[in-house]
């Protein structure tokens, strides 16, 4: 009996140990998202000069950067934009954005109770949602931001998303909303620095990093505006903040003068932003269509970032070779981290100066819904 104990806990020991050294290079999210990962515990980052990353999927069909043609520049204030124009390589027709859908009641978002994962519930009998990265959902237990795109298929049950937190501290219910689901999606702050940043920089245990975005921006406007642009409801919530009239009617400016530059284009796939004469963006979309139902979105968070920077000095004019350069230059990237769902795959390039993240859609053979670039 004891050598047979002795045996099994070998046998044990060696299971664990294949399993480290199978596993090693992989992590998984609470939402079972597989990273890739340095084989360290960490995800690699080609700063850390540890070239042996190898990704586990390789990108689909895309549109490349030397095919876009370029308009613009379109300027208000600090703010300045340039449109993205080329074919599209999906028609998006048939694709809900996550505010379409549940203003619609054609989705769910749920609340699971974990921080860091919710679920999303496409009802609609022939229609995907798209779930669109920086996404700030209200409601629920506390609000949450979406920091990955996902697509989410027709009759699909409940699909678990990764999520941050957006609102630290509460954990009852709010008003008059459900706590067991997020009614709306109005913002969105994929293109705000403070919060893309500690999304893509740090692709583990960023919540930290998500409370101190919140918290500085939150700061940075009052001492704008000079009053508090804290909500009463609850103080934390960074979505009542981006609601406060004095926010709002700062916003509105940009979206006046700006919101029309891509009415009578109709093959804009995306645009890219410079803030105070610096590029800091870019998003280019697979869809046409899809581009334009996220624009007012895109624009507002680009917006934020611009009102957020509007004391800060203004470093020249940004030409559209500069902006050609900055696409081509995130192109060039080698593979850093990537990320695998049943859906999506997210693969993403860095250098010292550039980011580029590719979402990808698994059941069209990894086409590339969205390219996301930024300066680091």
């Amino acid at each position: 009996m004891k050598y047979r104990s002795l045996a099994v806990v070998f046998a044990v020991v060696l299971v664990v140990a294949f399993g480290i050294a199978a596993f090693g290079p992989f992590l998984w999210s609470p939402t079972g998202r597989l990273f890739h990962t340095d084989g360290r515990g960490g995800v690699l980052d080609p700063d850390d000069g540890d070239e042996s990353f190898s990704p586990s999927h390789e990108p689909g069909k895309v549109v490349r950067s030397a095919d876009y043609e370029l308009s613009g520049p379109y300027v208000h204030d600090n703010l300045t934009l340039f449109l993205v124009h080329g074919p599209e390589t999906l028609d998006g027709r048939s694709i809900l954005t996550l505010q379409e859908a549940l203003e619609q009641k054609k989705a769910i978002v749920h609340e699971t109770g974990n921080v860091n994962s919710l679920t999303v519930e496409n009802l609609a009998s022939g229609e995907e949602v798209f779930v669109l990265s920086g996404d700030v959902v209200k409601g629920g237990q506390q609000d949450r931001t979406l920091p990955y795109d996902a697509l989410i298929g027709p009759r699909s049950g409940q699909v678990a998303v990764d999520s941050f937190c957006v609102e630290q501290g509460r954990w009852t219910k709010r008003g008059v909303e459900e706590p067991e689901h997020f009614a709306r999606t109005q913002s969105n702050v994929g293109n705000v620095q403070a919060f893309k940043k500690a999304i893509v920089m740090k692709r583990t245990s960023s919540q930290q990093e998500v409370w101190q975005g919140v918290e500085q921006t939150q700061e940075r406007l009052s001492k704008k505006f000079g009053v508090s642009v804290q909500a009463d409801e609850s103080r934390s919530s960074l979505q009542l903040t981006l609601e406060r009239p004095q926010v709002r009617a700062a916003l509105e400016p940009f979206s006046r003068a700006l919101g029309g530059i891509v009415r009578e284009r109709n093959d804009v796939i995306g645009f890219a932003v410079a803030v105070n004469g610096r590029l800091v963006s870019a998003d280019v979309f697979a869809s046409r269509d899809l581009f334009r139902k996220l624009w007012p979105k895109l624009l507002e968070g680009s917006a934020v970032e611009a009102v957020l920077e509007s004391d800060t000095p203004t470093a020249g004019t940004v030409s559209e070779a500069d902006v050609r350069t900055f696409l081509a230059e995130a192109e060039s990237l080698r593979p850093a981290s990537d990320a695998t769902t049943e859906r999506t795959y997210v693969q993403t390039r860095q250098g010292k100066g550039t980011v580029m993240q590719e979402s990808c859609d698994r059941s069209r053979k990894n086409l590339v819904l969205h390219r996301s670039f930024m300066r680091r």
